[in-house]
Parts: structure tokens; sequence; C-alpha cells
């Protein structure tokens, strides 16, 4: 018979490490292909804005263009698509499988100075990049200032379209003073 020595906190390191290993991976692993488990992956997307576009970039690794679509409807673009699971060979034998699987549906309001018209989408190394432009209406200008003063040089102000909703709330609100 072999002496073990007794460690008091064994079983509360154990706990911390189940603890940890739950909260670091997906909470839907755990329930294998049954219901829950299926859908529970959704591509990283980025969102960012230039003077000109909103631009939507989505990360859909190992995906070809067939296997996702995407649409504009309403002022919402939704990408959906899915990823499945390609075992190579019948004698394939995995050991561990931690990239996510399934289908996923994502969706985004855009914003009113957007133009659904005349958007461009590009998939390239497994990521997809949409552009929508904006409205010409709310793209700043440049406005010449000519007078009369001390410099009788013109004077150029750069201005920006306030959004209709924003213009219209400004005025109540300077109305109701």
């Amino acid at each position: 018979m072999t002496i073990v020595r007794y460690d008091p906190f064994r079983d509360l390191r154990t706990l911390q490490e189940e603890v940890n290993r739950l909260f670091s991976t997906n909470l839907t692993r755990g329930f294998g292909e049954e219901g829950i488990g299926r859908g529970a992956w959704n591509p990283s997307v980025d969102i960012y804005e230039n003077k000109d576009h909103i631009v939507l970039e989505a990360e859909l690794p190992g995906m070809k263009r067939e296997d996702f679509e995407l649409s504009v409807e309403n002022n919402v673009i939704t990408l959906r698509g899915e990823r499945q699971f390609e075992k190579k060979e019948d004698s394939d034998n995995y050991h561990r499988v931690e990239r996510s699987y399934g289908s996923f549906t994502r969706s985004f309001t855009l914003p009113q100075t957007v133009s659904a018209e005349g958007a461009t989408a590009e998939y390239k190394n497994g990521v997809l990049r949409v552009t929508l432009p904006k409205r010409e209406e709310t793209k700043a200008r440049r406005i010449e200032v000519s007078g009369e003063g001390a410099g009788t040089s013109a004077k150029t102000i750069e201005a920006k379209a306030e959004n209709v909703n924003n213009a219209t709330k400004s005025s109540q609100a300077a109305g109701a003073r």
C-alpha cells in the first residue's frame, strides 16, 4: 500500500480548474451535437466608418462563397450561413474538436445615413468585406464664405450635414424655450 500525502486544498484547486474550463470555452459545447449545441457559432464581425463609407468585415474561415448569403432589407443587413464539420476520412479519430460549426445568422441595423444601393462585397482569405456608401446629403461639405471686413479674402468653413431626426429635435427644443 502506498502512502498518499493529504492535500487539504486539492479539491478546491480541482473545482477552480473546472470553473475556469467552463468559462473559457463555449457553454453549449458541453451539450454535444444535441439540439442546443447546434448553431452555437457566430462569426466575429468588425464594423467601422470613414468619411465616405461604412464597412462591415466578417471572419468566415474555412467557408466557401456558396456557404453563406448576404442581404439588406428594411435598413437591416443580414449575414447567414452554415459552417459544416467535414471529417476527412472514416479512419480519422478526433481527440479534440475546438473549432465551432453550425448555422449562424448575424443582423445589424444600418443608420439612415447609409445607402444600400451601390454596396459592394468582397470575400477574400476567409474575410467578407461589405462596403456601404453614405448618402450624399450626409457627407461633410466645404462652404465658401465671402464678405467684407479687414481681410477681403474668402474663408472656407467645413460643415457637416446633420441627421434629419437630430435637426428636428434641435429645432423643437429651441422652439420650446
